[in-house]
């Protein structure tokens, strides 16, 4: 009886783990690299639910898109957390303490995740930076997947 009780429930988690719906999430950093600190750094994260759908149209024959009936205005969501961090550059140049407290600063954000349930997935990051003396412009850019 014991065992029969034990193979119920765990098959009945089983197919409970199977029904659950994973769901993802993305928190973005973007990381100034202008000199002189005049960069805005931050992590992003929506507040809002987005409905792709809303936003996509079908090519026939790959000749006519609808796109040009969506506004881009509709596509951008209002709701939406920014958390201050500092940029790659003070006026000295490159800031090792300003990439020590970004880290702090999002060490503490991906833990706050993982303490809500999030699982971080994978992390993909690209960056556009400074072009030489005639540019001074630049980020680095780091997205966080996260599922549960």
């Amino acid at each position: 009886m014991k065992k029969f009780i034990i193979a119920a429930f765990l098959l009945g988690s089983i197919a409970f783990e199977s029904n659950a719906q994973t769901q993802y999430k993305i928190i973005t950093t973007v990381e100034s690299i202008v000199p002189g600190g005049l960069g805005r750094s931050r992590i992003v994260e929506e507040n809002q639910v987005m409905d792709y759908n809303q936003f996509t149209t079908e090519r026939v024959d790959g000749k006519d898109s609808k796109q040009g009936d969506i506004k881009r205005g509709d596509a951008k969501i209002d709701n939406m957390y920014e958390t201050k961090i500092l940029n790659f550059y003070s006026m000295a140049g490159l800031n090792f303490q300003n990439i020590a407290s970004n880290d702090a600063m999002i060490s503490s954000k991906l833990n706050a995740m993982a303490q809500e349930g999030w699982e971080l997935f994978t992390v993909v990051s690209g960056v556009e930076s400074d072009a030489g003396k005639e540019d001074g412009n630049g980020i680095f850019i780091t997205r966080y997947i996260f599922k549960k």
